[in-house]
């Protein structure tokens, strides 16, 4: 068993004892309660804390391998998929959710944020809330945003793009009516301007005001590519970490998506600050965006997490694999004992949820702490000969799905099956408005 906790503690034979919701014992097996609820053998599994997924689109898996953008770059990427992103409706970001949310859930996540920045048709970021709230799964709704169209400089159409106004009194409504700071909350609400390219100055600032007087977190797009930097560079004459935190954008309760271009004053500005970072290691690979110098951020200080970000661009929302890219890329970026697997391990659990503003009680097995973890079975054909340290079979070997996803004490892949909703109606839905879309 993996602990994740202050003393990175490895159990031989260990488990854990929870009750409602809330660990109560971490240790050995044979320490344990007996008797429970329920109690589960994990004999040939590796135990640890459940994945944070600390940046996603979870839309975007209707769109995934368009033609037309697979072979783009983030800005003609984008390009190519807005007219499609247009024609969504609030069926669609339900069902998306839904499932984009279950194949998080597969993968072992506990806990995931989601970054809704486009409205069309009626669709209201309450249509994906439902959706999470079906699935037991933690989940950090974003409220993003898009108010710079085409006609005023901005990349997206203007169809896409909302007032100013309306963004902000949607905003509040959101934070009065579901956000829930507690512990124990599997659902809170952070605010999400895109993109410096897609929104004002005006907006980033009065977001920031707003989000603080709620004590709600921030979320954005920050240094993706070198597109997205000569952008902020000829627009705003200053890098993408100057511009964040001319803005009041950075801080303990702002985390920035990407920063694959992030050089080391902004990485300095970043540790400063205690400002997050999001790592979206395939992502970045997809769109040929480069490789972030995470081990460079962990190094000075600055909370880094995984994101499996939009599923068009990942085009994957295996949080597990994610880790095991991002382990792989950083040896490549520092050596090949630049980056340890437990590195790489904490960074997709408490880094996460420290990025996410919780890891005073998510992301690692100790007492007091929310009963969130995943078991891995490394018995069988995938790590076979892996008995020397199952735990870096995990990241090593190939990325399987979770035997058991636990939320709260609620059992919600339970043997390899999820346990909550119908995967197969589920399945034709979204493939049947995929087919619609793609036409």
């Amino acid at each position: 068993m993996l602990c994740q906790d202050e003393t990175n503690r490895e159990i031989a034979n260990g488990g854990l004892f929870a009750r409602d919701g809330v660990i109560e014992a971490v240790a050995t097996t044979d320490e344990l309660p007996q008797t429970a609820d329920r109690v589960i053998d994990l004999s040939g599994h590796v135990l640890m804390p459940g994945l944070v997924n600390t940046h996603h689109h979870l839309y975007q898996n209707l769109t995934r391998l368009l033609p037309e953008a697979q072979d783009a770059p983030l800005f003609g990427w984008l390009q190519a998929l807005y007219p499609v992103w247009e024609r969504l409706s609030p069926e669609a970001f339900h069902v998306s959710a839904q499932l984009g949310l279950a194949e998080l859930l597969l993968s072992g996540c506990t806990t995931s944020s989601d970054h809704q920045y486009i409205f069309p048709n009626g669709s209201r970021l309450d249509d994906t809330i439902a959706a999470a709230g079906e699935t037991g799964i933690r989940f950090m709704a974003t409220r993003g945003s898009m108010s710079v169209g085409e006609s005023s400089g901005g990349l997206p159409p203007d169809a896409l793009v909302e007032r100013e106004d309306d963004i902000l009194a949607d905003s509040e409504r959101l934070i009065r009516r579901y956000h829930d700071p507690a512990a124990a909350s599997r659902l809170q609400v952070a605010l999400a301007p895109c993109s410096p390219f897609s929104v004002s100055q005006e907006l980033m600032r009065e977001s920031a005001v707003l989000a603080r007087k709620h004590g709600v977190r921030l979320h954005t797009h920050l240094a993706e590519n070198t597109e997205d930097v000569a952008y902020s560079l000829e627009r705003f004459g200053r890098s993408p970490g100057e511009y964040a935190e001319d803005l009041g954008w950075v801080g303990e309760d702002v985390w920035h998506a990407h920063c694959v271009q992030l050089d080391e004053r902004d990485i300095r500005r970043f540790a400063a600050t205690g400002t997050a970072v999001a790592h979206c290691p395939c992502s970045n690979l997809r769109l040929a965006s480069g490789v972030a110098p995470v081990m460079a951020m962990l190094r000075a200080g600055v909370p880094v997490g995984l994101g499996v970000d939009g599923s068009s661009s990942n085009d994957g929302g295996h949080l597990l694999a994610e880790a095991r890219q991002a382990l792989l890329l950083q040896r490549l970026r520092e050596g090949a004992a630049g980056c340890s697997v437990r590195e790489m391990l904490r960074v997709a659990t408490l880094g996460g949820a420290r990025a996410l503003g919780r890891a005073d009680h998510l992301g690692a097995l100790q007492v007091g702490y929310q009963a969130d973890c995943a078991a891995f079975a490394v018995d069988d054909l995938w790590h076979a000969g892996a008995v020397h340290d199952p735990v870096a079979s995990l990241l090593l070997c190939h990325s399987t799905n979770a035997s058991y996803t636990v939320v709260g004490g609620d059992v919600l892949v339970d043997n390899g099956e999820l346990a909550v909703l119908d995967l197969p109606g589920l399945l034709q839905r979204h493939r049947d408005m995929a087919v619609r879309l793609g036409r």
